[in-house]
């Protein structure tokens, strides 16, 4: 059993009941998926950096990632509906929670000048997103096969009603939150 899931089910579990004051286990909110995905707006003009991106993603969540395209045109961008602009995966069970592990227990510390993650992100239904500036975090990645540094987005959807429920349980699962000043 995976190491997130098990600390689930024995530390964070109670601790959010007695937190929250649930009166049952299946209120506690739990983590549903989570999507990382990538833009590559300058794929417009050159198919092999959304390529590149689409091997990155592959390989930072060792699953099949999903070539997303324009949904309206932009004649300043010089983009065209339908046309490819991104990638991205969706992790859920197993995957999810060993991709969470890494995340927390790997990738994050190795940012440089890191100071926690902002806890600023919430929509107020209960799901985080937040951005990394590189994909070279990742120890998956090559740093010298990496033909540029590109950025992504990972937001982690939960069964919370609110930021507080949400915040507490990556709080409890492991997530760097900055501190408050």
């Amino acid at each position: 059993m995976n190491r997130i899931k098990e600390k689930y089910r024995t530390q964070v579990v109670p601790a959010l009941t007695k937190k929250f004051d649930y009166k049952n286990p299946h209120q506690v909110p739990k983590l549903v998926k989570i999507v990382v995905s990538m833009g590559v707006g300058s794929a417009t003009q050159n198919k092999a950096i959304l390529d590149n991106a689409v091997k990155d993603l592959e390989q930072i969540t060792g699953r099949k990632a999903l070539i997303t395209k324009a949904r309206k045109s932009i004649s300043n961008f010089k983009l065209r509906q339908g046309m490819p602009i991104g990638c991205k995966v969706t992790l859920r069970d197993e995957v999810m929670y060993e991709f969470f592990d890494r995340l927390t227990a790997i990738t994050i510390p190795r940012i440089r000048d890191f100071r926690g993650i902002k806890a600023d992100a919430f929509d107020g239904r209960g799901n985080f997103s937040f951005g990394l500036k590189e994909q070279t975090v990742f120890p998956e990645i090559e740093f010298d096969k990496v033909d540029a540094i590109r950025g992504l987005n990972i937001t982690i959807v939960t069964t919370a009603h609110t930021d507080e429920e949400c915040k507490g349980l990556l709080a409890e699962l492991g997530m760097p939150f900055q501190r408050a000043e």
